[in-house]
């Protein structure tokens, strides 16, 4: 089995997707999806400068937009035929439930686009922001975001947990880091998942009845408690909830563990859950796919990954 990942809010850099406008119908597929929220995702993904796509309100939908135009190109089946279990970091989830056939594409982008309107409403309230904490002993370095007045917004695994909170808080978690970690302020304009982001979900209710939702087809991973999330109202409700409580992408990762999932490819804009991954699930092979270039070893992980199911299959009892 293999699990297709889908990165978070961050993980975005200038020009990121001008490889991909090389490729037939990518324009076109794109431009339909900012349509939906009223946003030019060719531009924002080829031309738009840092600061731009550093803004909630554009950051999220491209991230989900991008992940859904890999997948169309990745995949010339149905994802519901093939041997994966998905998953997606924070914003990443409603790029992974709209692939599971939870939500439409049109759905989920209306979805991303109000939750980064409302989250940037949020995010203005009050100066807030979110800081990687790399390294240490993981109950230290809860201790010591809590000490400060933060919360552990992201427990990624592999060493690493984000903190977020005021910048007043993150300021002084830099000050007095915990011992043998290194402390890396994100390119995100808010304290995610947190209570910051309370307005955000209250908005989000609103929308769900407008929604057209189907259970999935496709194994799909929670970012509460890492576990398999059993109907299309339970996907919705858990991305609704996701905006103010913390992700648990090391629970994802035991998951993946335990299911012996042997291969990751992570959708672009990819690269942070594919670094995780070699750090919290050893043995597992990986590919981000950040350009059309890497399709192809993402297929040899299919491959790879047929040849060894059979290969079972064919060994006595």
């Amino acid at each position: 089995m293999l699990a297709i990942v889908c990165p978070g809010q961050g993980s975005q850099t200038p020009g990121f997707l001008a490889p991909w406008l090389e490729l037939p119908s990518v324009a076109e597929h794109l431009g339909a999806l900012g349509e939906v929220v009223g946003l030019d995702l060719v531009a924002h993904g080829t031309t738009s400068d840092e600061e731009t796509i550093k803004d909630t309100a554009v950051a999220q939908p491209l991230i989900v937009a991008a992940g859904l135009v890999a997948a169309k190109t990745l995949f010339d089946v149905e994802l519901s035929t093939l041997p994966v279990v998905l998953a997606g970091h924070s914003v990443g989830e409603i790029t992974a439930t709209a692939l599971a056939g939870v939500l439409s594409e049109a759905d989920a982008m209306k979805f991303v686009g109000l939750r980064a309107r409302e989250m940037a409403k949020a995010a203005a309230v009050t100066p807030t922001g979110m800081t990687a904490v790399l390294g240490g002993d993981p109950e230290e370095v809860q201790r010591a975001i809590e000490a400060v007045g933060a919360t552990a917004a992201n427990v990624n695994g592999g060493g690493q947990i984000v903190a977020a909170g005021t910048l007043e808080q993150l300021a002084a978690l830099a000050a007095n880091p915990p011992a043998k970690a290194r402390v890396i302020p994100l390119k995100v304009a808010g304290a995610f998942h947190t209570q910051h982001m309370a307005p955000a979900v209250s908005a989000l209710e609103e929308l769900r009845p407008s929604l057209s939702v189907e259970d999935p087809t496709v194994p799909l991973l929670s970012n509460h408690d890492g576990r398999e999330i059993a109907s299309g109202s339970a996907a919705v409700a858990s991305l609704v909830a996701q905006v103010s409580r913390p992700v648990r992408w090391d629970l994802c990762m035991e998951t993946l563990k335990s299911l012996n999932v042997t291969g990751l490819i992570e959708l672009a804009p990819a690269g942070t859950l594919a670094g995780l991954a070699k750090r919290g699930l050893p043995g597992v092979k990986t590919v981000a796919v950040k350009t059309p270039s890497d399709l192809s070893a993402a297929l040899e992980l299919f491959a790879a990954d047929a040849e060894q199911a059979a290969s079972t299959e064919e060994e006595p009892v």
